[in-house]
């Protein structure tokens, strides 16, 4: 089965989660955004084994430490969808304007096309295209387990902006409605920043996306 821990990283609190199987220890990070030192101390104390990273997006509180924590632990990047090379590329300028740490460019080890499908361990994870917020955005969702990691399309009674460059308000709404949803309303989601809910519970009460 698969397990996770979320902890909050750099000065915009977001949630970078650590995923792992429990029956193998093996385990993923997902959008490692900043505070290196921190999540590999959660790392080591849950005793799991990271085997790669895992981006919805390429926003600096989200892709920020990611090439550091690759070179630093030989691991590959796995995301998001090509859509997001351009913010990838200006990742330095991104730290710059948001007063960041110094974050570099990469090259991700392979990129995420909706339909796809992560792994660790023995937990498989889907891979949803859901463009709006970003162009390149993904979601990773895990049936057994019912959880999607869904970056900054959702949250708890909100979603984010679309006023980013290529950002786009409906192409946002439409991958809630079109690929979320489908996903059923006892799924528990993991948003980009702040707490957990339910996609049901957004269904019903979230303004911007209710039915």
């Amino acid at each position: 089965m698969l397990r996770y821990l979320t902890v909050p990283v750099t000065a915009f609190s977001q949630n970078c989660s650590i995923v792992w199987c429990d029956e193998t220890r093996d385990a993923a990070v997902i959008d490692p955004g900043g505070d290196l030192p921190r999540l590999l101390a959660e790392v080591a104390r849950l005793g799991v084994n990271l085997k790669a990273i895992w981006l919805t997006h390429a926003h600096i509180d989200h892709a920020g430490g990611t090439a550091d924590l690759a070179e630093q632990l030989d691991l590959p990047i796995i995301g998001p969808h090509p859509g997001d090379q351009f913010w990838i590329t200006g990742l330095p300028q991104q730290g710059a304007m948001f007063g960041f740490p110094p974050a570099r460019v990469f090259t991700p080890t392979r990129w995420l096309a909706d339909g796809d499908t992560v792994q660790i361990g023995h937990s498989v994870l889907a891979v949803r295209h859901c463009p709006g917020h970003t162009p390149g955005h993904v979601v990773f969702h895990s049936a057994e387990a019912q959880r999607a990691f869904v970056g900054d399309v959702l949250f708890a009674g909100s979603i984010d902006r679309t006023d980013f460059p290529q950002g786009n308000h409906a192409q946002l709404i439409s991958s809630i409605k079109e690929r979320l949803w489908p996903m059923g309303n006892d799924t528990v989601f993991i948003p980009g920043h702040g707490p957990e809910s339910s996609f049901g519970a957004e269904r019903r009460h979230n303004p911007h996306v209710r039915d």
